[in-house]
């Protein structure tokens, strides 16, 4: 997900409209990495912002700055001579020396931009604004995908949490084994088994990490409300359980969360407890698709600019 404090860190597309064209004047051509680190060195001195990205992964001072690019070459400001590559135009020369010191706001670049954006036809009539343009005076249109995917995302988390502890405790500790084998514990066979109940002997689960069972992962996990922290007791209780099996590994899974003394005690030379709480519990659950499923996929498309380059069509 994103990091909106550090999002929030990465100017507007429209502020890198001079900065874009500055470093255009300043190379006959070139390439869009080398723009974005240009860009970044001179205006974002901040580290959250040089380090932010969107949910996919990609720098969203990276997005920002190709958005920008997009529309100063709508524009005629500059051209592409090559895939990945920018030269800035006469008219691009001419816009920049009557700007030095301007710094685009969203109404200012909607009343340049949106005119060179193509009108799209609505009941025989041509519209005056298009969905494109209805969209420029906001954020870039894959970046507002992008959160809205993370949004839903966050609810789909949010809803696993309220269902997980609302389960029985069985079932609750047959879905982190099947976690965990979706994460590739166990092998391809599925090596492992719930032994939670009375005479449990203090773990939930047990994973065989090698076809003859010689290495094992033991598991506990407990169905808490979120405000029932698990403390360095119920820690050390683990511990000890794991010492009686002759085995100093194990994965706590919560449905609450840890106490900093209980993660102190977890983290031991003598131990090896991984301890998973709410919060990763359930983003491990939608990154290895366990207890959810995909509603719906989008594909988002964009000119093959080698398509074009290809002289021999």
């Amino acid at each position: 997900m994103t990091n909106d404090k550090s999002t929030a860190t990465v100017p507007p597309w429209p502020f890198f409209v001079r900065p874009a064209l500055e470093v255009l004047e300043e190379h006959d051509v070139v390439s869009t990495k080398e723009i974005v680190r240009l860009i970044e060195d001179r205006y974002l001195a901040s580290p959250d912002a040089r380090s932010a990205k969107l949910p996919s992964g990609m720098k969203v001072s990276a997005h920002r700055i190709g958005w920008t690019l997009s529309h100063i070459t709508k524009a005629g400001w500059a051209v592409r001579p090559s895939k990945g590559f920018y030269t800035i135009t006469e008219a691009g020369k001419n816009w920049l020396e009557g700007n030095r010191n301007t710094n685009l706001t969203y109404a200012e670049a909607n009343k340049i931009f949106r005119q060179f954006w193509p009108q799209r036809k609505t009941s025989g009539e041509i519209s005056s604004v298009d969905s494109h343009n209805l969209e420029i005076d906001l954020e870039p249109p894959a970046e507002s995908i992008e959160k809205g995917i993370a949004l839903l995302t966050s609810q789909a988390k949010d809803e696993l949490l309220v269902r997980l502890r609302a389960s029985d405790p069985s079932f609750f500790e047959k879905a982190v084994i099947k976690l965990l084998f979706a994460m590739g514990y166990g092998g391809a066979e599925k090596r492992g088994q719930q032994i939670g109940g009375s005479g449990d002997g203090g773990v939930d689960g047990v994973i065989d990490q090698d076809a003859l069972g010689l290495e094992k992962i033991y598991v506990q996990a407990k169905r808490y409300a979120e405000n029932n922290s698990i403390g360095s007791a119920t820690i050390r209780e683990f511990i000890g359980a794991l010492a009686i099996k002759g085995v100093s590994s194990g994965v706590f899974i919560t449905t609450s969360n840890f106490t900093e003394s209980a993660r102190r005690t977890a983290d031991s030379p003598s131990h090896s407890i991984a301890l998973i709480d709410g919060e990763r519990l359930t983003s491990l659950m939608v990154k290895y698709k366990v207890g959810i499923q995909i509603k719906q996929m989008y594909e988002v498309v964009e000119l093959d600019e080698e398509f074009f380059d290809d002289a021999d069509m």
